[in-house]
């Protein structure tokens, strides 16, 4: 005589993790969980959830330029120093004052060092924010922020703009009597062209890292060389500070670009701004003391 046979078990429906409101036939191709459409991702095949996406993003690693930065298609730091350099001069225009606070005079150096680098996010003109920010966009925007990375292009950037400030220091001196005298001491500057020319600079120099042409970059630099010494006004010692500097931060990144100096780079960075603060100590320290009255 047969024993009734016991009923099937039933299975349990499958539900989202993340909503187990949520019934979903669909499962993810690396967890095999049930996933609902909010939480799939496209795959290679199938679909993946959203768990497993974000645990495969931490386990690889981020794509890196030939220079170490992480590669990016978006130039953020091109947009932030166009945004800021803007902004600076609309607020230039409407506050009587701004300019003379941030605008580098070497009298005022030593006591306000913050000048060294906010003179170079002031414009006197549309026509010199323009220019800048024509060649920031073509030579930084486009080709350098992608090849350096965001953090090594902001630095050869940034401490460019400050080499600028710094040749202009080291190429004056104090006037021998008081006003008499009209000398760069006395006479501010302004503009990001040190900082852009130091783009110019690392330019050159990771071109020919790379084995690449620089041929419209040396008539580019020539030709502003020129304007420089013939239209007045131009404080043409900053562009050539910016250059040097921009060109020993490149040099400095080209040479520690192998795995095993790597380590360096940054160090060899911070070796750059170091000199540049020397030089200026020093240039202080063997100038007459010299009083701004007024």
């Amino acid at each position: 005589m047969s024993e009734p046979s016991a009923p099937p078990q039933q299975q349990a429906t499958p539900v989202c993790p993340r909503h187990p409101d949520r019934v979903s036939y669909v499962r993810c191709q690396r967890c095999r969980r049930p996933v609902c459409p909010e939480c799939q991702r496209p795959a290679a095949v199938g679909v993946q959830c959203v768990d497993c996406v974000r645990e495969q993003a931490r386990t690889v690693r981020s794509a890196t330029t030939v220079f170490g930065g992480r590669v990016t298609d978006t130039p953020r730091v091109s947009y932030a120093i166009i945004g800021i350099c803007v902004l600076v001069y609309v607020l230039q225009t409407i506050t009587p004052g701004l300019t003379r606070d941030i605008w580098f005079v070497p009298v005022l150096g030593e006591s306000e060092p913050w000048r060294f680098l906010t003179s170079a996010f002031a414009h006197g003109s549309v026509t010199h924010i323009l220019f800048n920010m024509l060649a920031l966009w073509m030579v930084g925007a486009q080709y350098l922020e992608r090849l350096l990375g965001a953090a090594r292009y902001a630095a050869v950037y940034l401490v460019s703009a400050v080499g600028g400030s710094v040749a202009y220091l080291l190429m004056s001196s104090p006037p021998s009597n008081d006003f008499a005298s009209r000398s760069m001491w006395l006479t501010p500057a302004v503009g990001a062209s040190g900082a852009v020319f130091g783009l110019f600079g690392a330019l050159l120099v990771l071109n020919r890292h790379l084995g690449r042409s620089s041929a419209g970059m040396y008539a580019t630099i020539g030709i502003n060389a020129v304007i420089g010494f013939v239209v007045p006004n131009v404080a043409w010692q900053a562009h050539l500070g910016g250059l040097v500097t921009g060109a020993a931060l490149a040099a400095v990144i080209a040479w520690t670009t192998p795995r095993e100096r790597r380590r360096w780079q940054w160090p060899g960075v911070a070796a750059v701004v170091v000199v540049l603060v020397l030089l200026s100590v020093a240039k202080y320290a063997v100038s007459p003391s010299f009083v701004l009255v007024g």
